[in-house]
């Protein structure tokens, strides 16, 4: 008797697929206030690949995506009349053409959503009626609200993939703190009761082609194709 694939445990839900609380305890947003903030602490997230800072403003805490020269104990603006300084968080109508930001708002006074990974940044490209367009670092171009917030600067952490893994142990604790399946088995080199592509005595794909109404165990293989069969020359 076979037993359920992977993508069954996993939509299942159980503690081998479930991540960790601590590794996401800290939420990225934006105040409601504004004014002047200071950093009290860069810190160290497992659930983020860059480092965060707590900064604190009034009797407001909150957690942001820490920018490049962003120190401790550094005082940084929030809101319209903010400077263009590294940290300082304001409405993309407010920023000039040609500056790198980060942690974009998609909708107003929504909190950060958009630019977080470390060595990230987008680009102010222009202004229209619409709104002001946003150069983003997969070379797209997006036209955001001008009430929408972002933060000055370029995230911290750059370089992050170039450093080698060197050790399997690390990779595993790396994917195990942000509940990334790893390592990832090929479905051909299985045994055939634990997937639709297992076995065939070598690793010869198999053609299948899932139904739309199949469960998610059985959903493998060529999804919804546009056509089927051998192409012809």
């Amino acid at each position: 008797m076979g037993k359920r694939i992977i993508v069954q445990a996993r939509g299942h839900g159980s503690l081998t697929y479930r991540v960790r609380d601590q590794a996401y305890r800290y939420e990225l947003s934006y105040p409601k206030s504004t004014g002047k903030g200071i950093v009290l602490k860069i810190v160290n997230s497992p659930g983020h690949t860059a480092p965060l800072c707590k900064i604190k403003i009034g009797k407001e805490i909150f957690f942001n995506a820490a920018v490049i020269n962003l120190a401790e104990g550094q005082e940084i603006e929030i809101g319209e009349n903010a400077s263009i300084s590294p940290g300082n968080i304001l409405p993309l109508g407010r920023i000039p053409l040609g500056t790198d930001v980060c942690s974009i708002e998609i909708i107003p006074y929504n909190g950060p959503k958009l630019i977080r990974t470390s060595g990230a940044s987008a680009r102010v490209a222009k202004e229209l009626k619409e709104g002001i367009v946003v150069s983003l670092p997969s070379g797209e171009e997006k036209v955001f609200s001008r009430n929408a917030r972002a933060t000055i600067g370029v995230i911290a952490g750059a370089g992050r993939t170039e450093k080698p893994i060197i050790r399997a142990g690390k990779m595993y604790k790396m994917m195990r703190a942000r509940n990334k399946l790893w390592p990832r088995t090929s479905a051909v080199k299985m045994n055939v009761i634990d997937h639709p592509f297992g076995s065939g005595r070598g690793k010869r794909i198999k053609s299948k082609i899932a139904k739309r109404n199949a469960p998610p165990g059985a959903k493998v293989g060529t999804l919804w194709p546009k056509r089927t069969g051998r192409r012809k020359k």
